[in-house]
């Protein structure tokens, strides 16, 4: 097998004196489709930053193949440096001879390069960054939330570039949809390591229980284990020293084990308070009006929502 393009190796990192990550690991191969997923804080920008080499790590190694081109697209894109989306998205050619590659991303997306990026909405904002990404056609892509402020159609595009594009790709996001398309690999980062799935993003779930239930069970074991060798330590101590030392090292190391290991984070606690029924209906409206600066975006809309509605609200940003 061909060795990888990127390697990150027992990668530490803390902030704060916290730990984030504790030996995480990643390896990327050409074409490899890999989505990083994890609760919040578990460090997948972090380590979307690391491969990127925007950010180094307390401990680790980080191997780049010679000659490797990589675009990282932040979450939040700093435009301070230029005047237009042109000049900003054709920056990351490096040669003004290329300038011809944004052209058609520019289009796709319908955005106009002669906009001034002061101007620019959330949306506007985050199709320049990723044309601006996207154009060199790097041999490693990383991108950080790619579908923030994007609309359904700017989404769609996107999954089927992304799909047809010759570049390694690393992905963050919250859209679970998204990443069902794009993936082909899941690198999950939990209690700051990494375990690898060598399938999509729809396997995750089932793949994440089945590790949650052997945890479960090997801790069932070690607890089990655990008792038996107390019962021994009480009751069983002979006179055989070098024989009882080492299992009282292995039954001290056991409990160490068990204060150590950490269990699946996230758990929530809820509790319901009673209250009194609502009335069936919610919402009612007629003739609702909206502008700004003189464009009307709500003209006359009537709208009546009872209670257990799901109301789905679509359209192109803005």
């Amino acid at each position: 097998m061909a060795p990888p393009r990127l390697a990150l190796q027992n990668i530490h990192l803390s902030f704060g004196g916290d730990p984030v990550l504790s030996g995480a690991d990643l390896s990327l191969h050409e074409r490899d489709r890999l989505c990083l997923v994890g609760r919040n804080g578990s460090g997948k920008s972090s380590l979307l930053k690391i491969a990127a080499g925007l950010l180094e790590p307390d401990e680790g190694e980080r191997f780049l193949q010679p000659g490797t081109s990589v675009q990282y697209l932040e979450q939040e894109p700093d435009f301070s440096q230029f005047k237009t989306v042109q000049e900003y998205v054709v920056s990351a050619l490096g040669d003004e001879a290329e300038a011809y590659k944004v052209a058609p991303f520019l289009d796709a997306l319908g955005l106009d390069g002669g906009l001034d990026v002061k101007t620019l909405s959330g949306g506007e904002a985050r199709r320049a960054a990723l044309i601006r990404a996207m154009a060199p056609e790097p041999d490693i892509l990383f991108l950080d939330e790619p579908t923030n402020h994007l609309d359904l159609p700017a989404i769609e595009w996107l999954e089927k570039e992304l799909v047809q594009l010759r570049s390694a790709l690393v992905v963050i996001s919250h859209d679970r949809r998204f990443l069902e398309k794009v993936s082909s690999s899941v690198l999950w980062l939990d209690r700051g390591v990494s375990r690898l799935m060598q399938q999509g993003f729809a396997k995750f779930e089932a793949w994440r229980d089945e590790v949650f239930a052997q945890e479960e069970l090997d801790a069932h074991k070690r607890d089990r284990k655990i008792a038996r060798e107390e019962h021994w330590v009480r009751y069983g101590v002979t006179a055989r020293r070098k024989r009882n030392q080492k299992r009282l090292g292995d039954l001290y190391a056991l409990r160490q084990e068990r204060r150590d290991h950490k269990g699946p984070q996230g758990t929530v606690s809820m509790e319901r308070a009673e209250s009194r029924t609502s009335g069936k209906l919610v919402v009612e409206a007629e003739g609702l009006c909206k502008s700004y600066d003189g464009r009307a975006l709500v003209k006359d809309l009537d709208l009546r929502l009872m209670r257990g509605d799901r109301l789905g609200i679509v359209g192109p940003n803005g």
